[in-house]
Formats: C-alpha cells, sequence, structure tokens
C-alpha cells in the first residue's frame, strides 16, 4: 500500500469530516499532538523504567501510537487538500536542498 491509498482508506473513519476549522482542522491537529504525545510517554518510560531498553511489546505498543500520529497526520493532510505523498515528497525534497547546502544542522524552518 502506498501513502495516498492509507489515506484514502483511513479518512473514512474520521469523525468530523467537514470542513469547518474548530470541528476538523482544531480536532485533527489536537488529536495529532496528543497521539505524539502518547509516544513520547512511552518512551520516558522506557529511559525512567528500563534504562532505555526497548523490549518486543514496547515495541508493539509505540507502534500502535504511531499508526495514530499518521492517522492525523492523513487527517490535517485531507482537511488542506493534499496528499500524503505530497507532503512525503516535499519533506524529502526539502531535507535533500539543507543537505545539498551543507544546512542539515541549526534551526530554522527556512534554512
Amino acid at each position: 500500500m502506498n501513502l495516498n491509498e492509507y489515506q484514502k482508506k483511513a479518512i473514512v473513519t474520521a469523525v468530523h469530516k467537514d470542513k469547518d476549522f474548530w470541528n476538523s482542522a482544531v480536532y485533527r491537529t489536537l488529536g495529532l499532538v496528543g497521539e505524539a504525545g502518547e509516544v513520547a510517554e512511552k518512551m520516558k518510560k522506557i529511559i525512567r523504567d528500563k534504562d532505555g531498553v526497548i523490549s518486543e511489546a514496547d515495541k508493539a505498543e509505540i507502534t500502535k501510537e504511531l499508526g495514530d500520529v499518521l492517522w492525523y497526520v492523513q487527517a490535517i493532510a485531507d482537511y488542506l487538500d493534499v496528499t500524503l505523498e505530497e507532503v512525503a515528497q516535499g519533506n524529502l525534497d526539502k531535507l535533500a536542498s539543507r543537505k545539498d547546502r551543507n544546512k542539515i544542522h541549526g534551526s530554522g524552518d527556512n534554512r
């Protein structure tokens, strides 16, 4: 399956399907932040409780949470009327440009 196929299949499970900013864009963005927080929380507990050793069970749980992160990324892309493949390709192009210009390190969105 490619990213666009995933996006088409995943978006049918969206609760808020309209283009209302608050009910769709903000709702989806808050969902993304929440799910990313769950990934971070699981990783934090691995550091705190397991000295940084990730078990197969941890890996499975984090993988589920990453799936939720991916769902919200596609949902925001859908709201913006862009495909996940456009998002992914744009990111690869940006990173390649930074690498070519020796700007991988540093800060700022448009370096």
